[in-house]
């Protein structure tokens, strides 16, 4: 239903302008292919005027928009990163696909990290990669950097994981290992005579976090398997 203030939809303004189906025009703005005086808008339902200008992208497509899997580089400190997943912070150090309002709905975080840990955090739409991480047959790294005397036999200790402990040096151990649950780091160390400074999560599977920098995120690329 229309305003009396001489505005529409922009579907309904979309759909004149191709012209195309009205639902044809809602995927159009929805895929991110719209803009309204030079600006993206994802709204069908926007409210738009004569004067204002609509462009729809030469590459516009009704092609199913297909869910995706972003790899953030989560901030020591943060319990709930996925705020973090916005336009604002894709970053540009890596080539990626245009970031769309559709792509933070729906999405299911794996593996979570415990609140002060920081590193590679992923946040995905597809069940299939979901469901790859629901056995627990995926190899994380994380990097701990610890404060304490470890105890005799200490590592051998640690070493009985499903995965492998080792010193990078004298503060710091490099954890290999699958089947990670919340707080089982802290715990494991404690056992031996260690207090955890700080955890990172340096990679997932096959896909490292590289030169991702805090705080920042990217899309897993289409050729990327963990």
């Amino acid at each position: 239903m229309d305003n009396d203030d001489n505005s529409i939809r922009l579907a309904k303004r979309v759909a004149e302008m191709r012209p195309c189906s009205r639902r044809e025009a809602e995927l159009y703005i929805e895929g991110g292919f719209v803009s309204v005086d030079g600006v993206i808008t994802e709204e069908p339902g926007a409210r738009v005027t004569p004067e204002q200008q609509i462009t729809v992208a030469d590459d516009a497509t009704l092609l199913e928009i297909v869910p995706v899997t972003m790899l953030l580089h989560k901030p020591a400190g943060d319990g709930q990163p996925q705020h973090l997943l916005k336009a604002e912070t894709q970053t540009r150090s890596v080539p990626g696909k245009r970031f769309l309002k559709r792509h933070v709905a729906n999405l299911t975080q794996v593996l979570p990290l415990d609140a002060k840990a920081s590193g590679l955090t992923v946040f995905t739409q597809d069940f299939r990669v979901a469901r790859k991480f629901s056995d627990d047959t995926v190899e994380q790294e994380i990097i701990v950097e610890v404060t304490g005397d470890i105890i005799e036999n200490g590592l051998q200790q640690l070493n009985q994981i499903n995965g492998k402990v080792s010193w990078q040096n004298e503060n710091r151990l490099r954890f290999a290992i699958k089947g990670l649950k919340l707080g089982l780091i802290d715990k494991l160390c404690k056992e031996v005579g260690l207090t955890v400074v700080s955890m990172k999560r340096i990679r997932i599977g096959r896909i490292a976090m590289a030169s991702l920098p805090a705080g920042e995120w990217r899309y897993l690329q289409d050729y990327e398997r963990f």
